[in-house]
């Protein structure tokens, strides 16, 4: 599985971004896509997951800001992100799962929040 995102840039506290990923190679072994981002100093953490019924779930600091949505025909995955704060600041990568449990990543995109 191969995974290209889009979207990320420069926006000011309180704007919006809308991120997307196309899946290409064997998409029907995915089970669920995701959102994770990456800052220098910290971990890679999950901030949204999709299954293939559309079962949505968020990291705590964005439930109600962030929106993921995937299209199975498509193979995209989006997250509208709203309400941006600074600490939201990371490169964003999607994230394939197949049923096997093995994640498949792109290679990311940086997202900036400014105050």
């Amino acid at each position: 599985v191969q995974l290209v995102e889009s979207g990320g840039g420069v926006v000011q506290a309180g704007g919006s971004l809308r991120l997307s990923c196309a899946a290409s190679g064997s998409t029907s072994d995915i089970s669920a896509m995701a959102w994770y981002r990456q800052t220098p100093d910290k971990q890679r953490d999950l901030v949204a997951i999709i299954t293939n019924d559309r079962s949505a779930n968020y990291k705590d600091s964005v439930k109600g800001r962030f929106t993921i949505s995937r299209d199975n025909v498509k193979n995209t995955v989006e997250l509208q992100m709203n309400s941006l704060k600074p600490e939201d600041t990371a490169r964003y990568f999607c994230s394939a799962r197949d049923y096997d449990g093995l994640n498949y990543w792109g290679m990311g995109t940086l997202v900036t929040v400014s105050s």
